[in-house]
């Protein structure tokens, strides 16, 4: 059979490991079937697993190691002891091209450096980003970068500009995604001189998405604009905010319907709403951090994630390959770098 996507998966990765990878990519296989897995870890711990679903053993190959990267190791543990490596082996399998793409739920320290060193970035990107969706208002709102990159200069949020607007483009279908970078404050003198200059070169060159200006922190989930970009430091403290205030509600929620035999008859007369409303923001159909930038595709799960928000990993894996997401990000990066104003702002 010739198969359209190849995908290496770490097992081993994530609180579950086998018990969550090996049901997610079997519900993958049912929805493409021209899906190949390569499945790396302990084959005696995928092999139980893998036997509940005939289907995708004729999909799949296991890769035996016994060796696993902790959740707790550092970045540069992991690289000096991870040869070998559940982990290590499936980010090899991309870059040697047996595979398209990988997906894991392991150590996202340990994932990026691994990474970077053996993928490297793609031809005119400094730095890669960890992007992900966000549930929004009118919709989902593309926002990196998540935490790869505590400083970025004006140069790399360029960067991350054009690959959220690539991704927007190419794998959500909009047209022309509107981008905007995340600020204390929508005037123009607000923020610091990385965020302003970098303002101004988006605002003088061509790239696929159309710069919108600084936004602020709530126009995330209003859905302002469809790519909102900013550094790994101020990203990630945005998105375990967001995370929070999603929990808090919850709990709000709970002990408001709770709170009386009235209260907990309203819940049953307005269940039919309140289902649709957590299935809006359910977290398990954002799971998924692209590691945009790349010279290659990786992806990674939430480590505590069940078998819906890792199938929804890999096919946000499978989507990144099937629209030959890196190709375009690096014409479009070639196209930026080329231009006279482009060039000229960065001088500045």
């Amino acid at each position: 059979m010739t198969y359209r996507q190849i995908i290496a998966l770490d097992a081993m990765g994530g609180d579950f490991g086998p018990q969550v990878m090996i049901p997610a990519a079997a519900n993958v296989l049912s929805k493409m079937e021209s899906t190949r897995f390569l499945i790396y870890g302990d084959q005696k711990k995928i092999e139980p697993v893998l036997n509940e679903y005939p289907e995708l053993i004729r999909h799949s190959e296991i890769h035996h190691t016994d060796i696993v990267i902790s959740s707790h190791d550092k970045p540069s543990v992991a690289l000096r002891n991870g040869k070998g490596s559940s982990m290590r082996l499936a980010i090899e399998a991309v870059k040697d091209g047996t595979a398209n793409g990988i997906v894991s739920a392991g150590n996202t320290g340990a994932l990026m450096a691994m990474s970077k060193l053996l993928l490297k970035c793609l031809p005119g990107i400094t730095r890669p980003a960890i992007a992900s969706v966000m549930p929004s208002e009118k919709g989902k709102t593309v926002v990196l970068d998540l935490g790869a990159n505590l400083a970025c200069d004006a140069e790399v949020l360029t960067q991350f500009a054009v690959l959220g607007a690539v991704y927007a483009r190419v794998v959500r279908g909009v047209g022309t995604p509107t981008v905007g970078l995340l600020n204390v404050g929508t005037e123009e003198m607000k923020g610091h001189e990385e965020l302003r200059a970098a303002a101004r070169i988006l605002s003088s060159v061509s790239f696929p998405g159309k710069y919108e200006g600084f936004i602020e922190g709530d126009d995330i989930t209003k859905g302002t604009v469809d790519v909102v970009v900013t550094d790994g430091f101020t990203g990630n403290v945005a998105l375990k905010t967001a995370e929070g205030v999603g929990k808090l509600s919850k709990h709000f929620l709970t002990d408001a319907f709770k709170s009386s035999p009235w209260a907990m008859l309203g819940y049953f007369l307005a269940r039919g709403a309140i289902n649709r409303m957590k299935d809006k923001v359910d977290p398990r159909k954002y799971n998924g951090g692209m590691f945009l930038g790349l010279n290659g595709v990786c992806v990674k799960s939430h480590g505590g994630s069940d078998v819906m928000g890792t199938e929804n990993a890999i096919l946000m894996a499978y989507d990144l390959v099937r629209n030959n997401f890196n190709q375009r990000v690096a014409d479009e990066i070639e196209q930026l770098m080329s231009q006279e104003s482009f060039v000229s702002a960065v001088g500045m």
